[in-house]
């Protein structure tokens, strides 16, 4: 079922980035299929021990029976909290991949995806109250057009959102096909494919707060991690590449750079990595959809 529901990305690249210790405590934000955090606990000795999140029921089913292992139920956003309340202390590493489980994205009553007709659903909690259907009918034509163009980069945002908002007067707007017919005409051909993944991501990214999660668990991880510790994160996209990028850089989401009175860089953080981290063609060709995979490194600074 695991290997179904979904393929890490980077597998052997983060085992080595994250720099397992044996004893040492890690985190694995995203749980999806439980690739990742197989690999991690197969690190690990019998002091070693890894707490995996996900907000997903069906990704917590997946979760394996060892004791060096504990699933959480719950959104990474709330990192800190978890690991208080399970009385961790600081961890050695936190690894983050932040790509949609093949399964979300291979079955249609799940709506992530343009390739099936489904509900308009997109919901990784599936208790969360808002659904993608919810933002399409009940959100203004400028929000609309602010989400497809900042989450989606869409040239053509305010066009898709003034048809959307023009066809949900005739009819609620329910299901991904009813949505594709509606935006269809607006597409240019060479590129349709491409504007409706990032029609859906615009969606996604709103219905599930995906990058203020981002956000909170980034500035959570320089408390969260012991001196010496392991941040890795994969992402999908170029604007969760640009929020880590300037994290690890700078210390903090806006990516200003503070410097002390000798010029030296005060970010917490040392870079392992210059560059982000992809997918070589072997993997790629085994498993395409790791082909917009990056990952980055960086290391809590070890107090002097």
């Amino acid at each position: 079922m695991n290997e179904v529901y979904h393929i890490p990305a980077l597998l052997p690249q983060a085992l080595e980035s994250l720099n397992i210790k044996p004893s040492g405590t890690y985190v694995d934000a995203t749980f999806g299929g439980g690739g990742h955090s197989r690999a991690i606990v197969e690190c690990l000795g019998e002091e070693g021990h890894l707490y995996s999140f996900d907000q997903d029921l069906e990704a917590v089913a997946n979760a394996f029976d060892d004791s060096r292992f504990t699933i959480v139920h719950g959104n990474f956003r709330f990192m800190r909290n978890f690991l208080r309340y399970y009385e961790a202390g600081a961890v050695d590493g936190i690894l983050a991949d932040l790509g949609v489980s093949f399964h979300h994205f291979d079955d249609p009553d799940r709506g992530f995806s343009f390739r099936f007709d489904g509900p308009l659903d997109m919901r990784m909690n599936r208790d969360a109250k808002l659904s993608a259907a919810d933002i399409v009918n009940g959100y203004s034509e400028q929000q609309l057009a602010d989400i497809f163009y900042m989450y989606g980069e869409l040239k053509s945002a305010r066009r898709i959102a003034s048809a959307i908002v023009k066809a949900r007067v005739q009819e609620r707007i329910t299901t991904t096909e009813q949505l594709i017919a509606t935006v269809d005409h607006l597409l240019d051909r060479r590129d349709r494919k491409t504007d409706l993944a990032k029609l859906f991501q615009a969606l996604r990214i709103e219905v599930n707060h995906e990058l203020d999660a981002l956000k909170q668990l980034l500035e959570q991880s320089v408390k969260a991690l012991r001196p010496g510790g392991r941040l890795v994160v994969i992402t999908y996209h170029s604007l969760e590449d640009r929020l880590v990028k300037n994290f690890m850089r700078t210390g903090n989401i806006r990516g200003e750079e503070a410097k002390d009175f000798f010029g030296r860089n005060l970010s917490p953080f040392k870079l392992v990595t210059s560059k982000p981290i992809v997918p070589d063609a072997a993997e790629i060709e085994s498993n395409p959809r790791s082909r917009s995979a990056k990952m980055r490194v960086a290391q809590l600074i070890e107090q002097s």
